[in-house]
């Protein structure tokens, strides 16, 4: 967005005289530099001081999001996190086990943390490596948002800071808390989005040929990892053909990428292929079957609009306002000329994707009631870092009255998508909602009773007015500091979000999660039959912690025949007065006994032999 921030610069050149704002070098001008500040200055002269100063960032991001999350050692997020442990199971060469999603997912975040489940030998250590490879992969997102941030013209110094609060914020960290491919798509999509600017930017035909390599091949992982990626690489394919077709970067760099693309998509297909070969009578995903399934029922037009609206004013409020800042900033780029070839595109293609992943989401659940439905906000978040980086260069770049007017759009579109969702929804919104769902919106509002736009949106820009009015007042010189105390206010919601959602949701999972598997006795070899009665958590868990063996879901105890290597079942009992463990097996099979049960909590462990 460098043109329209340049532009915002000239038109108020006149500022640093009349209202007494002035750029980085008038400010100094009137100053004497302290003795730190001139040893940094001669320290950042150095080849290595940049590359080690990233390194360390890099190394700091890792280890907060490890305090974060390293003692967690079992899945609470069912079925999402069962079904990529049960697919990491089979690609690090184990047993397979039943599916517990019921449903093929894509297997590429699966892939990257099998190694995890390849080395250890119980599924809490699994879980606590899961955490680390988590951590490293998501902490990328500050190296990445430091080369986009350098994209948009910003020094090395605003760069890091800037990046050091993108890589901060809980849209970013929150999900790599748990075995969820939001742990990685953020990063994916940094490197698509540098990729394709750098792919249409001036340079030699070797550097630009790599950058499309980069594009279309991180396109095609996120397609592997995740259905959202479907529309990544739909957008992809749609800018190499028209970057093709108009010349807008040599002919032999297009080639380069479109290889890389079917490459990447054929890799991804491949993949999906191998996983599905492991779990025999289980369908695909068919996400995009009921999305368009969805789109084409009238019933629900007004349901997906209102929703895709509602997904887009979480993405804002949860950005703090600058993600509808980066939002006004990027559409006005795809239709001003003064842009070049390489911006808009971008610009076209992060709106494309946001709109595009809001509207797809809303149509998948248009018929799900849940109330955090109308909201939702883990599908956008993956967006977060780019756009946040856009948000933040006018901090840095524009005049006063140029961001000013750039926050006011920004403001007016979070209105009106606020407005739409609780003038449409009215009191559905009302009813209690799972934290774990709105984690952002409960912080913003301070209160974790239940979803709460008016005041999550109050306390987005309040965020917003607070970076505004310190920028407006200070001016450049101070917009470092200003940032800086962003970084510090992201890592502070973070550690909020983490203590009072993701801990709170973890423990409430704890006994259908490992509880009850310890106290049954089950272990890591054990081949267990499932009743379908069970609690849905626990009948999710299990296929984890039943490390090296596997489980199935039957109705045994109604007739079926259990498999011959099932060794173990467990089943519902009732806690009424007077049932008695045998009661939930009328008709045991020979050689079947009860080994354990709990009669308050309503289940039985048999077992044969």
């Amino acid at each position: 967005m460098q043109p329209l921030i340049d532009s915002a610069h000239e038109a108020d050149e006149r500022a640093p005289r009349e209202g007494g704002e002035g750029n980085a070098t008038g400010a100094a001008e009137g100053t004497t530099p302290s003795a730190l500040a001139v040893r940094l200055g001669a320290l950042a002269t150095h080849r290595w001081f940049w590359p080690v100063a990233l390194l360390l960032g890099y190394l700091g991001q890792t280890a907060f999001r490890l305090v974060l999350s390293i003692h967690n050692y079992y899945p609470s997020v069912h079925a999402d996190e069962d079904g990529y442990l049960a697919i990491a199971r089979v690609l690090a060469g184990r047993p397979t086990t039943e599916m517990p999603t019921g449903v093929i997912i894509p297997g590429g975040y699966s892939l990257l943390i099998s190694p995890a489940l390849r080395i250890a030998d119980n599924p809490a250590t699994a879980y606590h490596l899961i955490m680390v490879i988590n951590a490293v992969l998501n902490a990328l997102v500050f190296p990445l948002a430091f080369v986009a941030a350098r994209r948009l013209g910003l020094s090395r110094p605003h760069a890091f800071v800037a990046g050091t609060a993108v890589a901060l914020v809980p849209p970013v960290i929150f999900y790599s808390q748990f075995v969820m491919t939001d742990t990685v798509l953020p990063v994916l999509l940094l490197i698509w989005v540098i990729g394709m600017h750098g792919w249409l930017s001036p340079g030699s035909p070797r550097r630009r040929a790599l950058q499309a390599v980069a594009m279309s091949l991180a396109a095609g992982y996120s397609m592997a990892t995740h259905d959202r990626g479907g529309v990544v690489v739909a957008l992809t394919a749609l800018v190499l053909v028209v970057v093709l077709v108009f010349g807008w970067a040599p002919r032999l760099t297009s080639l380069a990428g479109i290889g890389a693309l079917g490459v990447s998509y054929l890799g991804a297909k491949l993949l999906d292929g191998f996983v599905t070969s492991q779990f025999k009578d289980v369908p695909g995903a068919g996400v995009g079957n009921k999305v368009f399934e969805n789109l084409e029922d009238g019933k629900y037009t007004g349901t997906i609009i209102v929703r895709s609206l509602g997904e887009l004013w979480y993405f804002f409020t949860s950005s703090y306002g600058l993600g509808a800042v980066a939002f006004v900033l990027c559409t006005v780029a795809v239709f001003h000329r003064r842009f070049s070839v390489a911006e808009r595109v971008v610009a076209f293609c992060m709106v494309a994707m946001l709109c595009g992943t809001a509207l797809a989401s809303a149509a998948g659940l248009a018929d799900n009631e849940r109330i955090d439905n109308w909201v939702y906000a883990r599908y956008c978040a993956v967006l977060v870092p780019v756009f946040m980086v856009v948000g933040l260069a006018p901090l840095f770049r524009a005049g006063r009255r140029s961001l000013l007017r750039l926050a006011l759009a920004g403001v007016v579109v979070v209105g009106i998508t606020g407005l739409s969702v609780t003038e449409y929804a009215g009191s559905k919104l009302n009813a209690w909602v799972i934290p774990w769902t709105v984690p952002d919106a409960q912080f913003l509002s301070s209160t974790y009773d239940g979803l709460h736009m008016g005041r999550t949106t109050f306390g987005a820009l309040a965020v917003l007015a607070a970076c505004l009015l310190l920028r407006v007042a200070g001016g450049r010189r101070i917009v470092a500091a200003v940032v800086g105390c962003l970084a510090v206010f992201a890592a502070y919601a973070t550690v909020t979000v983490t203590n009072n959602i993701a801990e709170s949701h973890s423990k409430f999972r704890q006994y259908e999660s490992v509880g009850l598997a310890k106290e049954a006795g089950l272990g890591k070899g054990d081949n267990v039959i499932l009743d379908w009665d069970l609690d849905w958590g626990t009948r999710m868990s299990l296929a984890f912690e039943v490390y090296w063996g596997r489980v199935w879901t039957d109705n045994v105890k109604y007739g079926n025949t259990p498999p011959e290597q099932a060794n173990a079942m467990l089943l519902t009992v009732s806690k009424d007065k007077g049932a008695t463990p045998e009661s939930s097996w009328q008709k045991p099979l020979p050689g079947w006994h009860v080994a354990k049960y709990n009669m308050d909590r309503g289940w039985v462990l048999w077992r044969k032999g």
